[in-house]
């Protein structure tokens, strides 16, 4: 259980899942923020409602959250070969993952730039502020805590996309799982990745917990 060669495959298990975590919550966040920002703007009480705009976002977002992650990586395989030159490994988990993580990051950032207060935005409009200056100096800074406790939540559930994704053989502690643990009947090695597994969901879980309440100034 405990050779150098098990060990090993565990510990590169580990550094690509938080490959495959980091890197496709980055790229999540550089798409799903502003589009999650743009629903909230051009929702029916946003700021700068725009109906048609918003009701195309919003029917992208529910096409692609309501399509299970197993499906999507099916569905995904001949752009992760595009993309990555082959259908699995890491990088070209990232590609499905990616997919699977702009709609839920948009929803999230979309929920917490509404649950803004409206007077704080009301008192910015009376000073002239401009629709830009509003977005990035009163919305975002405003819903902050909330939108770091959504990037807690969209890195837990993204680390658990790459588990799913170890099926195709994308490397990480899912593909060690469903190796050892579901092929080969190896219970200990499987149980060693879902511990491994839950210790890195709680490291995610504690540090966004942490950051959230430093920059919460109502505390």
């Amino acid at each position: 259980m405990w050779s150098r060669e098990v060990v090993n495959m565990l510990l590169r298990g580990i550094v690509e899942t938080l490959y495959m975590t980091g890197v496709s919550t980055l790229l999540g966040y550089i798409f799903g923020l502003p589009m999650g920002v743009l629903m909230a703007v051009t929702a029916e009480d946003g700021i700068k409602p725009n109906t048609v705009l918003y009701k195309v976002l919003d029917a992208i977002a529910n096409i692609f959250r309501s399509i299970p992650f197993l499906i999507l990586l099916i569905l995904l395989i001949p752009l992760m070969r595009a993309v990555a030159g082959k259908s699995y490994g890491p990088t070209a988990a990232i590609v499905p993952l990616v997919a699977a993580a702009i709609p839920f990051i948009a929803r999230m950032v979309e929920s917490s730039i509404r649950e803004v207060d409206t007077g704080v935005v009301e008192a910015a409009r009376s000073m002239g502020a401009g629709t830009s200056t509003i977005i990035t100096k009163v919305l975002l800074v405003e819903a902050r805590t909330s939108l770091v406790l959504g990037a807690t939540i969209a890195l837990g559930t993204i680390l658990g996309y790459s588990s799913m994704a170890g099926i195709i053989g994308a490397g990480g502690l899912g593909d060690i799982a469903i190796r050892y643990g579901y092929y080969r009947y190896q219970t200990d090695i499987m149980l060693v990745t879902v511990v491994l597994l839950i210790i890195l969901v709680q490291v995610f879980q504690t540090s966004g917990s942490k950051l959230s309440t430093r920059l919460d100034k109502r505390k």
